[in-house]
């Protein structure tokens, strides 16, 4: 991410003094767009290394998860000291996360809120502005009005963040067939997990 952040910081200084060279004129715009073509691909990049992690720490916490389990099959009276759950399914992951799946549930944007706060969202939002300048620069470029180039720039916005909400999700859909769940919550089949 510390690569993301710093070619994004000197791209927007080297586009600065162009602009201020050139008066922000075609010129410009010429050198801006290639320019943000490149911090897009590193923050697309980036936001699909930060999704691997999270994939790699839900890995990590299931297996916690299968050790406290074990803990508790074999030492009942343990179950006192576990903060963490014993489950294995999402639930229970969540829950050793600190995410309730019941609190984000009923809080409604409160999971969506909690979705920018993590750092592949809050990159991704990044990402997505950076999609929607070169947008707004290419309607520029073809001299399109005010309302086509607040458009483009709304449509690369919005393409960006929908691509990266789709394949964030997948990546938890589709994990291996280790992660899936041998020692689901005991509430998990009738939806108040």
């Amino acid at each position: 991410m510390t690569i993301f952040l710093a070619i994004l910081s000197g791209a927007v200084i080297a586009l600065a003094l162009v602009a201020q060279a050139d008066g922000f004129g075609p010129t410009a715009i010429s050198i801006a767009i290639p320019v943000l073509c490149v911090v897009l691909f590193a923050g697309v990049v980036t936001v699909g290394r930060l999704i691997r992690l999270n994939s790699d720490d839900y890995r990590w916490v299931i297996g916690m998860n299968r050790i406290r389990h074990a803990y508790m099959e074999m030492h009942p009276d343990l179950a006192a000291y576990f903060v963490a759950s014993p489950y294995d399914d999402a639930a229970g992951a969540l829950q050793t996360l600190g995410i309730e799946r019941s609190t984000m549930a009923s809080a409604g944007a409160g999971s969506i809120l909690h979705l920018v706060q993590t750092l592949p969202g809050m990159v991704a939002i990044v990402v997505a502005c950076v999609a929607a300048a070169i947008g707004a620069l290419g309607g520029l470029a073809l001299h399109g009005s005010l309302v086509a180039v607040t458009l483009a720039a709304t449509i690369g916005f919005v393409l960006v963040i929908a691509l990266m909400g789709v394949w964030a999700r997948q990546s938890v859909r589709h994990g291996p067939p280790i992660l899936e769940s041998r020692f689901p919550s005991p509430h998990a089949g009738d939806g108040n997990a």
